[in-house]
């Protein structure tokens, strides 16, 4: 090979490998610039387990936006903002390549109603708010009256008091039940208009005395003051106009 052609072998290589560098280059600043629409861009987002919170609500709260990129969307962080959410118990992720979104939540559900200074709030097992009711329509749960902040261990028995409930079946059987959080030890309920005075602890127990005295207490037609069910091994009924003791 001459020295002219072996001159324009290498200016064609040159040429070639410029030209090819200049493509990469394009491509890799344009995909830098646009990975929202070119990076499997989020075509689909499916939610699964949400009955409270609309889908509207939780595409809002997830923040992720159509096209956004799937490559680019953090799991962990989409899992922060969604959990904001009082409602939102747990979240999972999946990625439905090349272009779907899955998101699947777990709510939290509210067990009874706070009814502080005048205003009705759900709350979940663990006594967390999840909002304020407002409107006409109430839904049939346990009412927990008082102040949860001022009076923070009256308030943990009670809603240990109502998750038993729930867990036991006594709240389906009821129409209505009011647990005044106070002191622990003055932890009390109207059950149905019956004022049961309750007590810190055993719930299960006490419970299962007060059925067994409610039947009496039909049977025997007694009208009722109040039931007190602190003390172990025993009831106390006060009717209203006399006192009697078992």
């Amino acid at each position: 090979m001459n020295k002219g052609k072996r001159l324009g072998w290498m200016i064609r290589n040159i040429a070639v490998f410029i030209f090819i560098f200049s493509i990469a280059i394009f491509i890799y600043s344009y995909v830098s610039l646009s990975p929202q629409s070119l990076l499997f861009p989020v075509r689909n987002i499916v939610f699964i387990g949400n009955k409270h919170l609309t889908d509207d609500e939780l595409e809002t709260l997830a923040g992720v936006q159509m096209n956004e990129g799937m490559l680019i969307i953090s799991n962990k962080s989409l899992s922060e903002r969604l959990l904001k959410s009082p409602w939102i118990k747990s979240v999972m992720i999946r990625k439905g390549f090349p272009d779907t979104l899955i998101i699947m939540v777990e709510e939290s559900v509210p067990v009874a109603l706070l009814d502080m200074n005048g205003h009705l709030f759900l709350m979940d097992e663990n006594g967390k708010f999840l909002e304020e009711l407002r409107g006409d329509s109430i839904p049939f749960l346990p009412i927990v009256t008082g102040d949860p902040f001022t009076q923070k261990d009256g308030f943990i028995e009670a809603m240990k008091l109502v998750k038993l409930m729930h867990k036991t079946g006594f709240v389906s059987e009821r129409d209505n039940i009011v647990i005044n959080t106070q002191k622990p030890h003055e932890l009390t309920a109207n059950i149905d208009g019956t004022i049961v005075k309750i007590g810190a602890g055993d719930y299960e127990e006490k419970l299962e005395r007060f059925l067994q005295l409610e039947n009496d207490i039909k049977n025997l037609r007694i009208p009722v003051d109040y039931i007190d069910l602190r003390f172990n091994n025993k009831a106390i009924l006060k009717p209203l106009d006399y006192k009697v003791a078992q």
